[in-house]
């Protein structure tokens, strides 16, 4: 009923698992795992699951989604499935598989399909259980799709839940094909870990948080592991990664649906606040201060959301907004990455921007510059 990760394929086990497959072939450094293909008999979960655990050694595990239509060129998915982490024990095991399933039909993945371009079909899931790394340092990298392009790198302390999320704003790094490494250190206020079979949020240590969480060495590592990542996929990849005691390990790679902004531009005014530019374009609506589920009924068609950070699930309201704003993020993060494929301006990492910008107040987002400027009321 299972299928080893190093047999997976797109085909019979979703777009995660058989790139994941294809890369463990090809000799790149993944954790191992096994997948719940496409069909599987629920009833013979539990069953099957016991000896592959075992065969594992019985480690805490991610189980994560690999839907059939994720991870294409054309569409991402990104963040619209679940993912359960630090996962140990038979029952355990088989509850979050279950729950992968399950989110195939929750609201944000049905929203994301309505919106997608050439989307057919009846929608299917398979689901990897993965060994869990336990990250001492993860992110996000953006690999370029020709030899001598630049290699764009996010990271922060802990987890890539953090980054991925865009919970944290992560420090940011850009590897040229020389290897010459340029980067940007941000301040990183919470990191996410495994303790035990929990994932714990903490806030990072006072020493830690201006502290560059790669050093030029590591950063022009994971650089030539992504180059290799996108020989053996052809083309640019969007790549998650992990690494631990010096060792770099590929948790995902999907290919880059749209491309990233510019660097971000000063303020031109007091008027004017800057951040990360995450996705291109220009749009003027209504500040809407959105902070957690019971403000969504707030939001109109058009309205700019102006929000800590942007959840997976929050993916419904990128169809009524026309811009927005975060106080936390990178441009690899999922929220950005959707809303680069919907084509909606985005700002991140905006700091007290749901205390600074006001809601109703008329803004102005600058996603190709990362600026969001407040504009005047005129009087009638």
């Amino acid at each position: 009923m299972l299928v080893p990760l190093a047999h997976a394929a797109t085909a019979t086990c979703g777009g995660k698992a058989g790139t994941l497959g294809r890369l463990l072939r090809a000799g790149l450094p993944v954790p191992d795992g096994v997948v719940v293909p496409f069909g599987a008999d629920p009833a013979a979960l539990h069953d099957a699951l016991a000896p592959a655990l075992d065969a594992l050694g019985e480690p805490p595990v991610a189980v994560r989604s690999s839907a059939g239509d994720e991870d294409t060129p054309g569409a991402s998915a990104a963040g619209q499935h679940e993912t359960v982490l630090a996962v140990r024990g038979v029952d355990q095991v088989a509850d979050a598989v279950r729950t992968c399933w399950a989110s195939l039909d929750s609201a944000r993945a049905t929203a994301y399909r309505r919106a997608t371009p050439g989307a057919a079909g009846e929608p299917v899931m398979a689901v990897l259980v993965q060994r869990l790394v336990d990250a001492q340092v993860a992110g996000v990298m953006f690999t370029p799709g020709a030899p001598d392009g630049t290699t764009r790198i996010e990271a922060s302390w802990g987890l890539g839940a953090g980054v991925v999320g865009g919970t944290v704003t992560p420090d940011a790094y850009a590897v040229a094909a020389d290897g010459t490494v340029a980067r940007t250190v941000a301040d990183k206020r919470s990191r996410t870990d495994r303790r035990g079979t929990q994932v714990v949020s903490t806030p990072v240590a006072a020493a830690d948080r201006h502290r560059p969480c790669l050093d030029d060495t590591t950063a022009a590592r994971l650089a030539l592991l992504g180059r290799r990542v996108s020989e053996v996929l052809g083309g640019a990849q969007d790549v998650e990664w992990a690494v631990v005691d010096g060792e770099p390990w590929v948790l995902q790679a999907r290919p880059v649906t749209a491309d990233l902004p510019a660097s971000a531009s000063p303020p031109a005014s007091r008027a004017t606040l800057a951040g990360t530019p995450g996705s291109r374009g220009t749009a003027t609506g209504t500040a809407r201060v959105v902070r957690g589920p019971g403000d969504f009924a707030r939001v109109r068609r058009g309205d700019v959301l102006v929000c800590p950070w942007t959840d997976p699930g929050w993916t419904p309201l990128l169809h009524l907004a026309a811009g927005v704003v975060t106080e936390t993020g990178g441009v690899l993060a999922h929220a950005a990455i959707v809303a680069r494929e919907r084509g909606i301006p985005a700002v991140l990492g905006v700091p007290g921007a749901t205390a600074v910008l006001h809601d109703g107040a008329t803004v102005t987002v600058n996603g190709t510059a990362g600026t969001v400027t407040t504009v005047p009321h005129t009087p009638t």
